[in-house]
């Protein structure tokens, strides 16, 4: 894809700054989801739409590109908006995305923090299979070291996970959590490689305001789709009661919301960015390999056991992490070599010449 003006090291700081977005995202998600229902909440499609309610924050940073790009290129700054195309496909992505907002949330209702590891687990799988499969993605012996690793240690604490069910929590209520994790796991695997596809296909330049402008669509779809769901089940109604009974008390419920949403939000910025630097194998490998940061955080909130299973994942999780990026080491020093000696065989020739 054609990343405008966009030179290779800023490329890697953009690459960094977004995996710290995701990393907040996808290890503070998934614990603020996780409080909301032990303090009391039970609404599941109001903590779907929470998944991506925060879309209006994007808003701030589009309006600072805009403003910088006008600053430097003057009041005739050319802008690529989102074409009809993009925007049509960026909608129907979002749709999914919010069907699988909701899958994760009734999973999430019924299922411990430490059991989003089978999540995980399983996104990752068909996020590797989808992008082989929808944008050709070529394996290195790395990388497939990298999706073995990580799914086997994420699974580690899914099977473990199997012996924390919470209270009162029937067997049956735990199984459908069960089931509904592993679609929404299933669907996210395939929303990844279909962003990454929609990028290669735009067929206009690929700007850090055009990628914005996707992800606000994406959620805003995402966020309609689950306002339908909350007005269906009458959500809206019930959080004011909700509210009064939540055991962190009223005004600490509306602040849970808020932040539930920011966090969220973080995810999702850093998702898309991280697919518009790298890819959807990147975004992947990211969520997975910050899975024991999440492990952690959720003994420390929730106390929870950190056993055995746990360490040996966070072992596994490492491994996989090092394995993929000294791969991605290895493949941009090679691609340099051979730029350059393409370089000294073309000046050889000219001089020869």
């Amino acid at each position: 894809m054609e990343h405008q003006g966009l030179s290779a090291y800023m490329r890697r700081i953009l690459l960094l700054i977004n995996c710290l977005i995701l990393a907040v995202g996808i290890c503070g998600g998934p614990l603020m989801m996780r409080l909301y229902y032990v303090e009391g909440g039970s609404r599941i499609w109001l903590s779907s739409w929470l998944q991506t309610g925060g879309w209006p924050l994007t808003l701030v940073p589009l309006a600072l590109l805009y403003l910088y790009r006008r600053k430097i290129k003057g009041p005739d700054a050319k802008f690529y908006f989102i074409t009809p195309r993009i925007f049509i496909a960026s909608f129907i992505i979002g749709i999914a995305t919010g069907v699988d907002d909701f899958l994760y949330s009734w999973g999430g209702s019924k299922l411990p923090v430490s059991t989003s590891s089978l999540l995980l687990a399983a996104q990752l799988a068909f996020t590797a299979i989808g992008a082989f499969f929808i944008v050709k993605l070529k394996f290195t012996p790395y990388s497939t070291n990298a999706v073995v690793l990580l799914t086997v240690g994420a699974i580690l604490l899914g099977i473990r996970a199997n012996g924390d069910r919470p209270e009162g929590v029937t067997s049956k209520a735990y199984i459908l959590g069960f089931i509904m994790t592993l679609l929404a796991a299933a669907l996210y695997g395939v929303i990844l490689p279909c962003i990454e596809l929609m990028y290669l296909k735009a067929k206009q330049a690929i700007t850090a305001t055009l990628v914005l402008e996707i992800q606000m669509v994406m959620c805003f779809a995402a966020t309609a789709f689950c306002t339908v769901g909350m007005i269906a089940n009458k959500d809206f109604q019930a959080m004011s009661r909700e509210a009064k009974q939540f055991n962190l008390g009223e005004a600490r419920y509306y602040t849970v919301i808020v932040w539930t949403a920011i966090i969220w939000q973080c995810f999702f910025v850093g998702v898309i960015g991280v697919i518009y630097c790298s890819s959807s194998l990147m975004s992947g490998v990211m969520i997975a390999v910050l899975l024991p940061v999440t492990e952690v955080l959720a003994v420390i909130f929730f106390n929870e056991k950190f056993s055995g299973e746990k360490g040996l994942a966070l072992f596994l999780s490492l491994w996989g992490f090092v394995s993929y990026f000294y791969g991605e080491f290895r493949q941009t020093k090679k691609q340099k070599n051979k730029s350059s000696q393409t370089e000294i065989m073309a000046t050889t020739h000219t001089e020869s010449v």
